[in-house]
């Protein structure tokens, strides 16, 4: 569900109000608020992407081509999916968010104004606690700056100093430089979002608009922030520490001044607006307020109660009918398991049935020989040859046995543990990936057919022009004919060779155009398969760190020192520090991670 709030122009606002009970706790006197009246413009309410941006930021874009400053930014708690509403999903095409729906429409509008020479040019601007960064600096057009980011403020004009701002000629260029900051932003893990948004990042379209068809020495310049806000949270409910407490503070702080700003411009009576206080409100002071186009969009962090299920690892398959193993069933899972573990054998052949974690006694060094998976109790993982023991036990199931990482001499290969992977752990993101790569792959094949289709039009304007050709030569050589009006008399066949050249030409148009927009979506569906792959193999190598080299004292003192995994730190830093001894590992881990901003 999203709140949304349209510029201050929108005609019939609605209110939305809130009420929270006091806290009987603070007594009989308690000037606690219990109630808060917003005006809004709209609540939109599972609905797609499109109709989001249709309904918030179409209009901001439309603006600012014609010389408006406007900006788009979302606002909610960590984890309500403000991330979601600006940039997208990696999931689908359909998926993407205001920022690069508003790339696609800039440049399509750009083709609708022939008579004005718009030009383009984007910069991408972080800001991680209080301190200014710049995500393009990476390009390598980008030259080195020496002195620190500064935002200064000419005639009511903002820019920083030492922010890069690249031209984009069209959405292939706009879109790498998209891609390019988002590799480059700070996100960390968080109790509410795994991958949150730990600092506020700006994208700016700048856009200058010159006539083609008048001398005229003016232009219009406009520019269109597109804001992806880092979320708010309450520090008592979260309990966050080090690093990320110190994030949250500023984040909070920030977004507290972004609010006094707002409050400010709303109030008439307000001669003075406090711009100044946050670099965040500093640097959008030109494109804030009533001479500028806004929209805020409000992404509410909704709980819904869950039922406490749990599962019987005994009870929750008695529909199903098993018969009990015997003694020499029992034994010969047992010997097998043994195999298995010590890898004289890859396979275990066994069947599901109906038998508990006290009739398995494989003994030391193992400690666990199965898994509670919701299903029963696993002893072997059944490959899709197998066979049951007893032919009369009702069905075979494949079940798996977990390998106890202390019990093995040497770790898995990566690339059988990959698979293992893919097939569990990493089952969704695989998904994921797999999906984003059949849908370019199917892109890739529209993409080749408009390109021959477009090739045939391409060969029959050919051919129809060169019979156009040879029916005037005709013509000339018979004496033409002209009658009173001054016009070519021209028969039958050479009219219709001239409908044919005019459809065949709009045809070649149409298609040219659908090639040029499909090839814009095969570019951004290839970065969604670059993200997938890049987060498939990054969280492949933090799961096979911590399931075969990190022991589990280890990630234990890991986690105590901070939101970290173990699995993504340096795997030979660990095992090294951890050689050391356990207190003099904890202390050396805990000064690292204080002292470091760690980018994942």
């Amino acid at each position: 569900m999203y709140l949304c709030l349209f510029d201050a122009q929108s005609s019939v606002p609605s209110t939305v109000n809130f009420h929270a009970r006091k806290d009987t706790s603070r007594g009989i006197i308690n000037n606690q608020q219990s109630d808060w009246t917003f005006k809004i413009d709209g609540v939109l309410h599972d609905v797609s992407q499109e109709e989001v941006y249709d309904e918030v930021a179409r209009n901001v874009v439309l603006k600012a081509l014609d010389g408006y400053n406007g900006t788009i930014m979302c606002y909610g708690q960590t984890g309500a999916g403000k991330t979601y509403t600006m940039t997208g999903a990696t999931e689908t095409y359909k998926q993407r968010g205001v920022i690069p729906r508003a790339v696609q429409q800039v440049f399509k509008e750009i083709e609708n104004r022939p008579d004005q020479a718009i030009a383009i040019r984007i910069s991408f601007l972080e800001i991680y606690n209080e301190s200014l960064s710049d995500l393009l600096a990476t390009m390598s057009a980008c030259q080195p700056v020496d002195s620190q980011m500064t935002i200064v403020d000419e005639k009511n004009c903002i820019y920083v100093r030492g922010l890069s701002v690249h031209r984009a000629n069209n959405e292939e260029e706009a879109f790498s430089l998209l891609f390019e900051g988002e590799t480059n932003r700070v996100i960390s893990s968080h109790s509410l979002n795994r991958y949150s948004s730990r600092s506020h990042c700006i994208f700016t379209i700048h856009i200058e608009s010159r006539s083609r068809t008048l001398s005229d020495p003016r232009y219009v310049t406009s520019k269109l922030n597109l804001v992806d806000l880092a979320g708010s949270e309450r520090l008592g409910k979260t309990r966050s520490e080090g690093q990320v407490l110190k994030e949250a503070m500023y984040i909070n702080k920030s977004l507290t001044f972004l609010e006094q700003a707002i409050l400010a411009l709303a109030d008439r009576k307000r001669d003075h607006v406090p711009f100044r206080q946050s670099k965040l409100t500093h640097v959008l002071k030109d494109s804030l307020g009533m001479l500028t186009l806004d929209s805020l969009i409000c992404d509410p962090y909704i709980i819904y109660p869950a039922v406490n299920e749990h599962y019987d690892p005994v009870n929750n398959r008695s529909q199903v009918p098993y018969e009990a193993l015997s003694e020499s069933q029992i034994a010969e899972i047992n010997k097998q398991v043994r195999k298995y573990l010590e890898g004289a054998i890859d396979e275990i052949e066994v069947s599901s049935t109906a038998i508990s974690s006290s009739q398995l006694c494989i003994g030391p060094p193992v400690d666990t020989t199965g898994e509670l998976d919701g299903q029963g109790f696993g002893v072997g993982l059944a490959p899709s040859s197998a066979r049951p023991l007893n032919s009369n036990l009702s069905s075979a199931r494949k079940i798996k046995v977990k390998k106890t990482k202390d019990y093995l001499s040497s770790p898995p290969s990566k690339v059988d543990a990959f698979e293992d992977f893919k097939l569990d752990s990493g089952s969704e993101i695989n998904r994921i990936f797999e999906q984003n790569k059949a849908i370019l792959l199917e892109k890739r094949r529209n993409v080749r057919q408009l390109v021959e289709g477009i090739n045939i039009f391409k060969k029959e304007i050919d051919n129809t022009k060169l019979a156009l050709q040879v029916k005037e030569q005709e013509r000339e050589q018979q004496g033409q004919y002209i009658n009173e009006e001054g016009d070519t008399i021209i028969d039958e066949e050479e009219f219709q060779l001239i409908l044919k050249l005019k459809d065949l030409k709009a045809s070649y148009r149409t298609h040219y155009d659908q090639l040029f927009s499909l090839r814009t979506e095969v570019q951004y569906c290839q970065h969604l398969v670059d993200q997938c792959r890049i987060r498939l193999l990054s969280e492949f190598d933090s799961w096979y760190n911590e399931t075969f080299l990190i022991p589990e004292d280890i990630q234990r003192a890991v986690k105590t020192c901070g939101p970290l995994r173990p699995g993504m730190l340096p795997i030979n830093r660990i095992l090294a520090l951890a050689s050391t001894g356990p207190r003099y590992f904890i202390f050396t881990l805990e000064k690292w991670h204080a002292d470091r901003n760690v980018r994942i």
